[in-house]
C-alpha cells in the first residue's frame, strides 16, 4: 500500500513540476504579446509547453515555437510601420494566454490537492502502525 502512496505522490510531483514549466511559458508569452518587428529582428513568437506522459506521471517532451504570422496592425503614424502603414506584432492573443494560465494553475492546484491526499493517508497508515 504504501507503495502505491508514494507512486501516487510521485505522479502528482511531476504534474506540479510540469504545470509550473507549463505557465513558466505562459508567463514569457504575455509578457512579450506587445513586442513589435523592429531592427531586422521579428516580433516574439509564441511558445508552447509539449507534456506526455511518463513511466510515473506526466514530462514536459519540449517547448515549441508556434510559427503562425504575426498580427498586423494597421498603424501609418507608428515608426515602425512598413511601406503600408502596418506594424507586426507577436503571435501572442493575450486572452487565449489568460485562459491557458487558467488552467494550467488549476491543475497545478489539482495535483497540490492530490499530493495533500496520499501524504495524509501515509500518515494515517502509520499511525496505525503504532496503536
Amino acid at each position: 500500500m504504501m507503495q502505491n502512496l508514494s507512486s501516487a505522490m510521485r505522479a502528482s510531483a511531476s504534474g506540479l513540476k510540469a504545470q509550473r514549466i507549463r505557465m513558466d511559458v505562459i508567463s514569457s508569452n504575455i509578457a512579450n504579446a506587445n513586442s513589435v518587428k523592429a531592427n531586422g529582428r521579428e516580433p516574439y513568437k509564441r511558445q508552447d509547453a509539449l507534456l506526455r506522459a511518463a513511466d510515473n506521471g506526466v514530462e514536459v517532451s519540449g517547448i515549441v515555437t508556434d510559427n503562425s504570422p504575426p498580427r498586423s496592425v494597421y498603424e501609418p503614424g507608428n515608426p515602425l510601420a512598413d511601406g503600408e502603414g502596418n506594424v507586426l506584432y507577436s503571435n501572442v492573443e493575450p486572452v487565449i494566454e489568460m485562459v491557458n494560465m487558467i488552467s494550467a494553475s488549476r491543475a497545478y492546484e489539482a495535483n497540490i490537492a492530490a499530493f495533500n491526499s496520499a501524504k495524509s493517508m501515509v500518515r494515517s497508515a502509520l499511525n496505525i502502525g503504532k496503536l
